[in-house]
Order: structure tokens, then sequence, then C-alpha cells
């Protein structure tokens, strides 16, 4: 395997950490990490190296760049606006009309603002379920933060109460998702990768989901989408079509290896199996199904079915942060609360934001773990704080007492993104400044 060329000559070695390797034996050891061209060239004891940079990982643990599968980065800027809602009025009276509200500066503000909180807490590849207009911006902000960006814009040409900048024609909303495709395949840094994304059922019609899956065949790009969330969103598509959400997207062609689904909450164990047989992917968003009162998703049966099951904080508006460490925590205690303890032990936690993370994607071969041949997408966590020991068992320490502040370095092919504990990519203060001035004018022409 070969680096790509914005990854080329990034080469140093991470001394000294307890590297968590989140490999398919779940392996925990002391050793130095050797980075050579953006990949990781060696897992063990490296001898001294002077003409390589050192970095310093004694007193903490190494573990591969944590995968965020379901994110809304143009929500950054909403945190807080659309509290105490179910799904369906939270879209209607509040979500919809403040994405209708967005123009490009606010939608720069909200990117930089939701990726300046997922970088700096050791997230470094997102799936981003866009806006439906302008998402060059999005892409623009996550090219110069070094992240890892799977992402496209929403797609939708129908639904009850969408407002009308949300609604486009069939054809033109394919036409325009063509062309950013297009501008991702052209990325230089090779970090931006298109996603088809059809917001759900209820926002689509049949020829927009079948074309935006026609269309992602040919470039072989991925398929994702929201399904099986919230009870009242069951029923009504029911009540418009006489089958499941899950049914349908099947139907007009949305499985798959690579094809997922964001939720998953209310499926059946005939859909379980349906996943399973097709190599449909199932993002877990513990964090905002609880905020929506949507429910608990059955990872342990989703898991024992076969399903590959990645994990993401969703929106700020309905969730009210971004942090991967709470997700992690959410989603262990969410199995043992709905299969009891030990059924989504917490190694498998882990993985589903390091490994199956990136088996969703498609790219367990670059990413997901601490091996060598794959892409130095790496993160420092600081050990020994006083919420965080005594560490009986790393990786539990990890999933369970493990706080976004506890992250001093990000690493993505072997560039440093967070430096003790400090964006390098993105000005924090700046993001946060400029994200309140926006956030109120959004909110001003949306009439909230």
């Amino acid at each position: 395997m070969s680096a790509h060329p914005a990854e080329r000559r990034r080469s140093l070695v991470v001394r000294g950490g307890l590297v968590v390797t989140c490999d398919a034996r779940d392996t925990v050891r002391r050793a130095d990490v050797l980075v050579r061209d953006g990949r990781i060239a060696a897992v063990g004891r490296v001898p001294a190296a002077p003409q390589l940079p050192t970095l310093d990982a004694r007193g903490a643990f190494v573990l591969p760049g944590l995968v965020m599968a379901h994110v809304h980065l143009c929500q950054a800027l909403f945190r807080g606006a659309a509290d105490d809602l179910p799904l369906l009025r939270w879209l209607r009276e509040r979500i919809w009309p403040l994405e209708a509200a967005h123009d490009v500066a606010s939608l720069r503000a909200s990117a930089e603002l939701g990726l300046a909180e997922l970088v700096r807490a050791g997230v470094t590849t997102v799936l981003d379920h866009g806006p439906v207009h302008d998402y060059e911006v999005v892409l623009e902000v996550a090219r110069r933060a070094g992240v890892r960006l799977f992402g496209g814009k929403a797609l939708m040409d129908r639904g009850a109460g969408v407002p009308r900048r949300l609604v486009e024609a069939t054809g033109r909303a394919l036409a325009s998702a063509e062309r950013l495709e297009r501008s991702c395949r052209a990325d230089v840094t090779g970090r931006t990768r298109y996603v088809w994304v059809p917001r759900f059922v209820l926002s689509c019609s049949e020829a927009l989901v079948r074309g935006a899956v026609e269309r992602a065949a040919e470039t072989a790009a991925l398929l994702h989408t929201h399904a099986a969330e919230h009870r009242a969103e069951r029923a009504a598509v029911r009540a418009a079509f006489g089958a499941s959400d899950v049914a349908l997207l099947r139907r007009w062609g949305l499985r798959g290896p690579r094809a997922s689904i964001a939720h998953g909450v209310q499926l059946t164990a005939a859909e379980r199996r349906h996943l399973a047989a097709d190599g449909t992917g199932v993002v877990h968003c513990p964090s905002a199904n609880l905020k929506l009162g949507s429910g608990v998703a059955d990872v342990a049966a989703l898991i024992a079915a076969g399903v590959v099951v990645g994990l993401g904080p969703d929106g700020a508006p309905c969730n009210n942060n971004l942090d991967p460490w709470v997700e992690l925590r959410h989603a262990a205690l969410l199995a043992s609360l709905r299969a009891g303890p030990g059924a989504v032990p917490a190694r498998r936690v882990l993985r589903l934001a390091t490994l199956d993370g990136a088996r969703l994607l498609g790219r367990e071969r670059d990413l997901g773990s601490v091996e060598p041949g794959k892409l130095a997408d790496l993160v420092l966590v600081r050990r020994g704080r006083p919420h965080a020991v005594p560490e009986f068992d790393p990786v539990g320490t990890l999933v369970y007492a493990t706080q976004a502040r506890d992250v001093t370095h990000v690493l993505v092919g072997g560039e440093l993104l967070v430096r003790d504990g400090e964006l390098v990519t993105l000005d924090a203060e700046r993001a946060a400044a400029h994200a309140g001035v926006e956030a109120a004018r959004v909110a001003r022409r949306a009439g909230l």
C-alpha cells in the first residue's frame, strides 16, 4: 500500500505509550509506534532514530483515531435551540426552519464549530449528513481542519412541513450531488469522500432514492440515511406507504455493504436479519436517541445478527454535544441496560468507534486499528487523572471514565491536528465566538 501524496513525508516515532490497538485480538501493549510517510510502519520496540521527530507518549494511551459515523456538522450552530421535543416536531418546528435559514457564512461557522469539538476530542474520521445547500463550504472547512470526512448534501424532494428552500426537484438534487462528488474525487488531500445521503423516507421520493443508489453504484460511493429511529416516524411511514422504512429502502435499492442507516432503534428481529444478509450497516447514536425519546437500539442483537455497527453523536441540537467519549460511555451503559452487563463488553464498544466504524465506511484496511500498514491516524489520551484511576482495565478506563479533556494529541496520516491539547489546524476560540454571532443571525432569519 502506498501513501497518498498528501500523507507522504510525515514520519515520526510515538514513543513509550500504552498502545490500545483495537485489532482483531484487542491487543494492549506498551510499545513504540513508527510512522513513515503517513502510515504505521511498526508497533513494538523502535530503535533510536535521531533523524525522526519523537512524540513522547509515556503516561498516555495510544489508540486509533476515533470514527464518528453519523454527524450533522450543519447543525452545530443549533445547539440548545430544539430541546424537549419529539423527532417529527423537532424537525418541523426547529431544525428544518433553521437549516433553511443557513447561508454560506453561518454554515462555515457551524462546520468550524463542530469540527473543532470533534477533532479536539480525538475524532479523526467523520461521516457527515449535510445540508441541502452549499455543502462545498463544509468540504472546504474539513480540508482545512485536516480531518477525514465522508459526507454529502441532504437529498430532499418532498415532505410534510419541509420548508420550500429545502425541497429540490428530483433531477436538480441529483445533479447538484453529482457535481459535489466530482469535487471530492478531485480533492488533492485525499481526505474527503462523497456519500449519497437521502434524508429519510418521509422526505424522499422513490425516484430520488433510486437515483442516488444508481449514481453511487457508478463510483462505488457510500450511501447513508436515517431509518427506524422513532415510533411516530415509523407510524407515519406505514400510513403513507403501507410498509416500514427499512422495507422501502431495501426495495428501492439502498442496501448492501456500501450502505448504512443511522439509529435503527425500532428495528424488528426480521429487519435485523435482512440488514445482516444485505451487509447494510447501522450507526448507533445513543445520546440523541435518549434526548429525543426514540428508545434504545438493541446493539447486542445487531452484533449477534452479524450487522456492522458504528457509533455517532448525531447533531448538536439532539445531543447538545459532539463528544465521542460520552457516546462510548452511553453505548456501553445502554447495552447493559438493554441486554445485561457484559452483553457488549467494553472492548467491543470501543471497536464501534474504531475498527467497526472503519469497516462500516469500507476503510478497515486503512483505518480503525494501530497496526503496521495502516494510516497513522492516532490519538493520545493522558493517563492518571483523578477521574480515571486506578486502571484495572485500560479499555474499561477508556470507555467508562475517559473525558474529551484527557486527549492530548491527535494525528491524521502522521500530521498533528491537536498538540498538547490545543488545536493546530483550527482556532477553537475564534470558532466559538463566531458561532455565537452567526447562530443569532440564523435564528432571526428562521423567525425563532
